[in-house]
Formats: structure tokens, C-alpha cells, sequence
């Protein structure tokens, strides 16, 4: 028997009880491997549904060590994890996705490196250390812009709109935490995602999707994507230049912008599961996460085919009534309402998710239009640009 492959009876660790955690969870006890979690909250749905768990912090090695220690193979289902902690524990067990790519994704400016060494098209930008920088670069880099931490995850509350010359002054205080990136803000007219799967072996794509976010957050994700050949080819093709020289293995996600006039943009990589995923469940013949655990446990990957067109939209704990009324109409969606969620809804922006399926993505939007539950025209406005929901 292949050491290298986890088997049925097997032990995979999860770190972090997102909902990705959630489908990765059920989709290794459906094929008979056992599942530990670590996180530093017990009370989440990932955590409930593991055969074991560990609470702890991601910064304590004691703990971290008696969990790699317990499983076969230890994978992260988020891109907000610190590769310090994957490197840690890669030292006690095996973490197929390994770190590099968190370290690259991690920092805007080893991140901004990579698509140059690619030859990317990405927006334009600046390193910024003090504001001097600012009213320097800003003539090359133009207004909208955005100010960000060189190190991704601190959150929106750390950046910054410059509109107007008269924004730059409001940008001393960030300063003083440190690097910052100045970055234009591109008027895009679509935002395009390809989920990808990878192993040593081969390589998967799932279909290209469009996704819409509003206030930061994923609204819509519509599969397969309303874009012309010669765009997916091209992001198809972009997809698998940075495919292949990206050392990782799993699923990851390319986001990019589309401009109206046709250009694109690199928005950039999360390598992890992403929500936009889950929208596979029901459009092609393998899930986001069942092709993750493929990849991670070392099988081979599956062929991806398009089903139907679907289109998933993410309700609000506001939204739920509505929503459970088309649950007592609608034959064609598929619901999934967050369990730990809903108990603490005041606190969770998104409390579930639905899966319009229908012939055409067309009949999909119109049935969820007909609704007034979303409201997906216009797209997301461009003050949604900086970074959605990843930072």
C-alpha cells in the first residue's frame, strides 16, 4: 500500500473551522477518513462534526505538536493561516499545500514579485514607507486609489481610500504600522474567478465564474461565467502560467478584473478553498472540496464537467425569513443554512447560502431577481475593489 495516500481509516487534521472546514469535514468522513480540527473556538459547526478536536491558539506549538501528531496529513482551509504555523507543523506531520504559497500571497510585495515574474497584468502600484511616498507616486498611480499593509489580513479598517489630494494627509496615522502598498484602483466592469486543483500530477479547473460582492462580502457567485471565448481563453491561460510555477497542492483560486473595454487584471491568489467554490456542488460533477481532499490525499484528480448553470447567493441573518419561504417553493434551489451561524446571527454577516439551478444562467438571475431578496444589478460598485472578502 502507497504510504504517500490517505486511505479510508486514515486521520486528516483540519486547521480553521470556517465553512470551508464544514464541506471538507463531511467530504473525508464520506470516504471513511477520520477528521481532526484545530481551532480557538470549539463552539463552530467544523468542530461539532470532527471525530476529534483541539482548542487552541495557532501560537501554541504545544498544542499544535499534539495535533500534526494525531493525523496523517494536517491541511488549511483558509489563506488567512500564518505559514509560520504550516511550516511548524510540516515538521511533525505532512501538509501536502506546504507554505510557499501563503508566504507569497501572504505580503503584497513577494506577491507583487511573483506577477512580475510572470509578466502579469496587475494594477499599478507603489511601496510606501512614509507620506512623502504617497504624494509622489500618486501622480504615476492616479486617483482612485488604495492604500494597503504590505502584509495582507490586518483587516479593512487599515487601509485607505485616496479619492483627492486631499485624502493623502489622512494616511499619516496607518503609516506608522509600517509598509503600505499604493495601489490604483482598476474601474472594472466583471470580477472572474478559476478555482483550481492541483497535484504533483495533474491539474483541474473548474469552470470560470463571475462573482459579486457587495460591502466586502461575497453576494453572488454565477457559474458558468457571461464572458466571451477569446477573455476565457485568456484567463484559462493565465490560470495555468501561474499554475505552474506555484509550488502548492489543493485547491486554490485566480481572481481577476475585467475591464470594459476587455482588459484584464490579476486581482490575485488565495491558496485555499474560496467561497466562490461552492457554487460546484451543484454545477459540476465533483465539489470544491471533494477535489481538495483528492489533491491533499494524493489520488488522482477528477476531470471537471460542467452540469447545469447555477448561480449561489449568500443570504444575511436578515434575509433568513425570505429565504425560508422559497425553501417551501422552489424545486430547482438548494439551500444551506450555517448552523452555528444562525445561533449566533447577530454576529455573522452570512448566515447560509443558496444554489439556483435552471437551464441558463439568464432563467437562474431572473428567478432570483423575481424574489427582491438580492438585489444583483448593478454589479458590486468599485469602492468594493481593494480586496473583497480576502483582507
Amino acid at each position: 500500500m502507497d504510504n504517500s495516500v490517505l486511505n479510508p481509516g486514515g486521520t486528516l487534521g483540519i486547521i480553521g473551522n470556517s465553512t470551508n472546514g464544514v464541506a471538507l469535514v463531511i467530504a473525508a468522513r464520506n470516504a471513511g477518513i477520520n477528521v481532526g480540527v484545530y481551532g480557538d473556538n470549539e463552539n463552530t459547526e467544523t468542530m461539532e462534526l470532527a471525530d476529534f478536536r483541539v482548542v487552541g491558539a495557532l501560537n501554541d506549538q504545544q498544542q499544535l505538536q499534539n495535533f500534526a501528531e494525531r493525523c496523517d496529513v494536517v491541511t488549511y482551509e483558509s489563506e488567512t493561516i500564518d505559514a509560520s504555523v504550516v511550516n511548524f507543523i510540516a515538521s511533525k506531520t505532512r501538509v501536502p499545500q506546504g507554505a510557499d504559497a501563503l508566504e507569497i500571497m501572504q505580503d503584497r510585495s513577494l506577491e507583487r514579485a511573483f506577477f512580475s515574474q510572470l509578466n502579469l497584468n496587475v494594477a499599478p502600484s507603489a511601496t510606501i514607507v512614509s507620506l512623502d511616498d504617497v504624494y509622489q507616486s500618486i501622480g504615476s498611480i492616479g486617483y482612485p486609489s488604495i492604500l494597503k499593509p504590505i502584509q495582507k489580513g490586518l483587516g479593512q479598517n487599515r487601509q485607505l481610500e485616496i479619492k483627492t489630494q486631499t485624502d493623502i494627509v489622512k494616511a499619516a496615522d496607518l503609516l506608522d504600522w509600517g509598509t503600505y502598498l499604493l495601489e490604483s484602483l482598476i474601474p472594472f466592469d466583471k470580477e472572474l474567478s478559476v478555482i483550481v486543483a492541483k497535484n504533483d500530477n495533474a491539474t483541474e479547473f473548474f469552470p470560470i465564474v463571475e462573482n459579486r460582492y457587495r460591502n466586502h462580502e461575497l453576494m453572488a457567485t454565477i457559474a458558468p461565467a457571461q464572458i466571451d471565448q477569446a477573455v476565457s481563453d485568456e484567463i484559462l491561460r493565465i490560470t495555468k502560467q501561474i499554475s505552474d510555477n506555484l509550488i502548492y497542492t489543493g485547491v486554490f483560486e485566480v481572481a481577476f478584473f475585467l475591464t470594459q473595454s476587455g482588459n484584464l487584471y490579476v486581482k490575485r491568489i488565495v491558496p485555499a478553498m474560496h467561497q466562490a467554490g461552492y457554487v460546484f456542488d451543484r454545477a459540476t460533477n465533483i465539489s470544491m472540496a471533494e477535489q481538495h481532499l483528492r489533491a491533499i490525499a494524493g489520488l488522482p484528480l477528477t476531470p471537471v464537467k460542467q452540469l447545469l448553470p447555477v448561480v449561489a447567493v449568500y443570504f444575511t441573518p436578515a434575509q433568513v425569513t425570505g429565504v425560508k419561504t422559497q425553501w417551501q417553493l422552489k424545486p430547482n434551489w438548494y439551500f444551506n443554512f450555517y448552523h452555528r451561524t444562525m445561533l449566533q446571527a447577530e454576529k455573522a454577516p452570512i448566515a447560509g447560502h443558496v444554489l439556483v439551478e435552471a437551464d441558463t444562467v439568464k432563467e437562474a438571475l431572473d428567478q432570483i431577481d423575481d424574489t427582491a431578496l438580492w438585489r444583483l444589478n448593478p454589479v458590486a460598485p468599485i469602492e468594493d475593489n481593494p480586496d473583497s472578502d480576502a483582507n
